[in-house]
Parts: structure tokens; sequence; C-alpha cells
């Protein structure tokens, strides 16, 4: 049975801009098992590519734990650890960028982008070594290798993906955090970088950390579905049982929105009214509350527990019990 490769406790990261603390990330805590994928869905500017980057140390963290279970049972703790130590470790924690036309360096070749890495964590490899390496992954990710010399310019949006696909691969890494990496795709070039990143994983033993807004992609690649909401974790569990019977007001509504490809099947659409809070100013109880359509005295007084329903399926809401038993 495979072991925890992560485990995320309390993280959050507040940024400070003309004297007013934005609360991007607030609280968050949730558990990666080794070899499978966790989706982290929400709203645009609800903390998820924070959330990612801060796991990874690629901004700092305000406060919390990262915890990584590396191999021979060794344990480091991401957030805190020294330059020195975190570098032994950068190998195995990879990261695959939003917008493939932004993440790639336009004055360096593909074989360079993709080697950038060899270069700065393996310094005793040669240049012949590296590069095939480099040929090798390109293989592994589809892209053809007479290519390597050319630039990224000169290549469409999802082989640019393929590169950065590649670039992450390149060291052998146990855990990537993927951004929202098929986001800025065409649907059929998604499907394509969908099923590639499936094979990866089960050929390379992966674990993955995918951040997405489209819930038909998470629900796809998903073994378990984080929801966020204002820079919280309102609900979290097995991607069957959280769409099959969500347990959150807002997780309901984010569902109510998904299109179904059977014209034969009517679902109620959910619009929530208002809109999503100033994240610096957040209201007092249920962050969620200004929009929910359960909402009593209770939600906007106090702040509800995030809590086990059974099945490792935790909920943020005071009333998850009775909207169980409804089923909404």
């Amino acid at each position: 049975m495979a072991g925890k490769i992560l485990e995320v406790r309390g993280i959050k990261k507040d940024f400070i801009s003309k004297g007013v603390k934005v609360h991007a990330v607030s609280d968050v805590s949730f558990d990666v098992m080794e070899g499978e994928t966790v989706g982290i869905v929400g709203e645009s500017g609800c903390g998820k590519t924070t959330l990612g980057r801060c796991i990874l140390r690629a901004i700092p963290a305000t406060g919390g734990s990262v915890t990584y279970y590396g191999t021979e049972n060794k344990k480091y703790d991401v957030l805190w650890m020294n330059k020195k130590e975190l570098k032994e470790i950068r190998k195995d924690l990879q990261m695959i960028f939003q917008n493939p036309y932004s993440s790639l360096d336009p004055r360096m070749t593909v074989l360079d982008i993709i080697k950038e890495p060899l270069k700065a964590n393996h310094r005793g490899m040669s240049v012949k070594e590296m590069e095939e390496k480099v040929k090798k992954i390109a293989g592994k990710v589809g892209l053809d290798v007479s290519y390597l010399n050319r630039y990224p310019h000169a290549f469409s949006g999802g082989q640019r993906q393929r590169i950065g696909i590649a670039r992450a691969l390149i060291l052998n890494p146990r855990l990537i955090v993927c951004d929202e990496a098929v986001s800025a795709l065409d649907v059929s070039i998604q499907a394509q970088v969908i099923n590639l990143l499936k094979d990866l994983q089960k050929e390379m033993h992966l674990t993955y950390l995918f951040i997405s807004h489209d819930l038909s992609v998470v629900e796809h690649i998903s073994d378990k579905v984080g929801v966020m909401y204002l820079g919280k974790m309102v609900e979290f569990g097995q991607t069957d049982g959280l769409f099959e019977h969500p347990l959150h007001p807002y997780t309901e509504a984010l569902m109510s929105s998904v299109l179904v490809a059977d014209p034969s099947v009517t679902r109620e659409r959910i619009r929530l009214e208002g809109e999503i809070p100033n994240p610096s100013n957040i209201p007092e109880g249920c962050c969620f509350h200004t929009r929910c359509r359960y909402c009593k005295e209770r939600c906007r007084q106090e702040v509800p527990e995030f809590k086990n329903m059974g099945g490792d399926h935790y909920v943020a809401c005071h009333y998850a019990e009775e909207l169980k038993l409804k089923g909404f």
C-alpha cells in the first residue's frame, strides 16, 4: 500500500500591498498519498495557484507546515528548511506552469530549456549524457527530437506544454504540481495532454497535485478533490463521492454548472447571488455565508470546523450533516 508523500497543515499566505493585507490562503490542510492525483478546484482568485506555489516554496508561506516524505523514510519540512537542504529535495518536487507561452524562455532552444534542470542539479553529467537524457524524455512526451534545436515560438500551444512537461520530468521527480496545465489549450489538445499525464503517471510512478478551475478535467484525472473558496478549503474527499454527493453549498453550486453530454438529463442550475467578498476583508463566521442559500444566523457568527463526515470526506459547514441527509 502506498504511503503518504505530502502532508499540508494550516498553510497560510498573506500579501501586503500599500498597507492592505490580502488573505490569499487561510489555514489549508490536506494529505497526498504516493501515486495518486489530488485535484484542487475553485473560482479564479480563490488561492489555488498560490497554494501550489507555497507548497513547493516557489513563494514563501506566511504560516503552517508542508512535510514531504522522501525515500528511505526521511521527512522534510519544506517551508522552513535552509536553501542547502531544500536543494536536496528540489529534484523530487517539480511544477508544470499554467501558461506555456510565458513559462518558456524565448531566447533558449528547447534542448537548453529541458536540459537546464540537469545543469543545475547534476553537475557531474557530461554534455552528451545530458543531451541523451533530454532526447529520451522528449520522446516520452511526444516531441520530435529533430526539433530540439528550435525555439519555443516555432511550436504550437500543445507542443509548448509538452516542453514544459518534459522539463518537469527530466529530474525523475516524485511529485508534480500541475498549475492549470491544460487551461490555455484547445479542448482536443487538452485531452491529449491529460491522457499523456495519466500515462506518464503509470509509467514513472508519479504523484500529481492538479490545480484547475475546470471541473470536468478534475473529475477525469483526480483520485481526490479539494474545493477552495476565498482562500479556504471548504470540502475535500474522494472524487466519486464528492461529485455524486457534494456536502458543501459552494461545491453543490459548482457541480450544478457542469454541462452533461445528454439532452435527456436535466439539472437544477444554482445561481450564486452577490459577489465574492474582498479577500482583504473576509466576513466573520463562514466565509461563504454571504452567498449561501442555506445561510442561518450561526453561519454569520461562527467559523465552521473542517470535519470528517465519514470516509475521509471533509467539509467546513455547520449544517453538512443535515444537507447530507437531504442529499441536496
